[in-house]
């Protein structure tokens, strides 16, 4: 028991209450932010704020797919256990400055872990964890892309779907909440890669099927961006639930190309090493649209490019034919 004292007012300070009752009965009812803060309040405070079991609590209210016991046993590895999770996972990735090469070969990892919650406002409507083996020629290859449903499944949002009608395209854009953590099991660290909420909503042009993009922006290397992005794709009937049919997330470059395994390993892994920030909803929007301005420019001076290519190569078809026009008449 800890020695009671008072202040002036004869008010018991809160080193006179139980280490127990201060655990059990308040700090159990702060959130993350509010807890790491509480740990420098004193070293007594510092030694009741890391007990994993408070930040296991925090990590799966934050994030139901947490209690999956691939992720538990993933998470109980991580230097602080629950509180070097969170600490990876609650912050936004960073959109550090340019210029990082980007590494010539995949970093060494066994596989990712892919823990994907999605909210209707504070409502829990789909929970997921999938594994991704990551050292296969085939995967290091190929385009990265991680799809949670299964063929044929679907997960009803509490939302009416309408047709052209972009009622239902804005309120779930506002309303539904994407969280997909990476988990590097090896390396014991982790990333949160979508955005706080859709940075963009638009139809399908031939299904008109709803897709939402959560995407974070990051150093790709080599003085590029890049998006890492989480996609949903949601359809129905009209009148009927909102229904998801499709969650998938990818890493694409400034061309819309969806990059290989090996190249988006090293982004990755890039991304959980470096720093975090605290941002929110219209910070991310604005990243998202400087993104697709540098991509329209981008394209713009590719497309410059190919029209100097095209006509230096008439020019040069032209001079090699009248060369030949003018030997062939001249002699």
């Amino acid at each position: 028991m800890c020695s009671t004292t008072t202040d002036h007012g004869g008010a018991t300070s809160i080193a006179a209450i139980h280490p127990d009752i201060i655990q059990s009965h308040i700090l159990n009812r702060l959130d993350g932010p509010t807890l790491a803060a509480t740990t420098c309040a004193s070293a007594q405070f510092l030694s009741l704020c890391t007990q994993d079991i408070l930040w296991r609590e925090i990590c799966n209210s934050t994030w139901p797919s947490t209690t999956d016991p691939i992720v538990r046993a993933a998470i109980s590895a991580f230097p602080s256990a629950h509180r070097s999770f969170y600490s990876d996972s609650f912050p936004s990735a960073r959109c550090h400055a340019l210029g990082r090469p980007r590494p010539k070969a995949a970093p060494e990892t066994h596989g990712l872990i892919s823990a994907v919650d999605i909210f209707y406002d504070d409502k829990l409507i789909y929970s997921r964890v999938k594994t991704t083996e990551t050292v296969s020629g085939w995967f290091l290859s190929s385009p990265f892309r991680v799809d949670v449903m299964e063929p044929k499944e679907i997960a009803a949002a509490p939302l009416k779907f309408d047709g052209e009608d972009g009622t239902c395209m804005e309120l779930a854009k506002e309303r539904l909440r994407v969280s997909w953590i990476l988990i590097d099991p090896h390396k014991k660290r982790a990333v949160n890669i979508a955005s706080l909420a859709a940075v963009e909503a638009r139809r399908h042009w031939l299904t008109e099927d709803i897709q939402l993009r959560y995407a974070t922006v990051v150093d790709g290397g080599d003085g590029e961006l890049v998006q890492c992005a989480v996609v949903v794709t949601c359809g129905g009937k009209e009148g009927g639930e909102l229904q998801m049919r499709e969650i998938s997330m990818q890493v694409e470059d400034m061309e819309g190309k969806i990059l290989t395994g090996m190249d988006s390993l090293g982004i990755l892994d890039a991304a959980m090493e470096g720093r975090r920030e605290k941002s929110d909803v219209k910070m991310q929007r604005e990243v998202y649209e400087m993104f697709l301005r540098m991509k329209i420019q981008s394209r713009e001076r590719k497309q410059k490019r190919e029209r100097s290519l095209d006509m230096v190569c008439i020019a040069v078809g032209v001079a090699i034919f009248l060369a030949i026009w003018t030997f062939l008449f001249s002699r």
